[in-house]
């Protein structure tokens, strides 16, 4: 595994390019979201692991997506204010990608090649997770039934 997440950029909810390199040093939680997902209350327990983390290392990076159910249709606006109003992130939030198919954003296609889920690398649902160490390398795939608390466990060990 040759390459980092630190070579790879996105856009926030409000379009402004981020380089992941940004986040270089820090471990990564990756994951795509969605405002009317069943798993849509981890977002709860996601800030809550962001301000538990956060002063150790942790970063966690949210990416809105279309692709399953039809349950992120919104536009980023009603993304930032849904995720602000319901349930407090202050995590960086990205525009709304593509996870699966020739059009996923790159930084999934790198996860995805990099910690491959059973039985194809396809992420299956909303609220998939990907961490990656403090070196930019990915480590850990999380189902999108594995809860943030189930999580805290794996950060524990990383973060102390």
């Amino acid at each position: 595994m040759d390459k980092q997440l630190y070579e790879f950029s996105a856009r926030t909810l409000q379009g402004k390019k981020i380089s992941m390199d940004e986040y270089r040093g820090k471990t990564v939680l990756v994951v795509n979201t969605a405002s009317n997902c069943g798993f849509t209350p981890q977002y709860e327990g996601l800030q809550k692991l962001y301000e538990k983390y956060a002063d150790k290392g942790l970063i966690i990076l949210g990416f809105p997506c279309n692709q399953f159910g039809n349950q992120e249709p919104g536009d980023e606006k009603s993304i930032a204010e849904g995720c602000l109003i319901n349930y407090g992130v202050t995590f960086p939030m990205f525009s709304k990608v593509k996870v699966n198919g020739n059009d996923a954003h790159p930084i999934f296609k790198y996860l995805k090649k990099s910690l491959p889920g059973f039985p194809t690398s396809r992420i299956k649902w909303n609220f998939t997770k990907f961490l990656v160490d403090s070196h930019g390398y990915p480590i850990k795939r999380f189902s999108s039934s594995t809860s943030p608390e189930k999580i805290d466990v794996f950060l524990k060990k990383l973060l102390g």
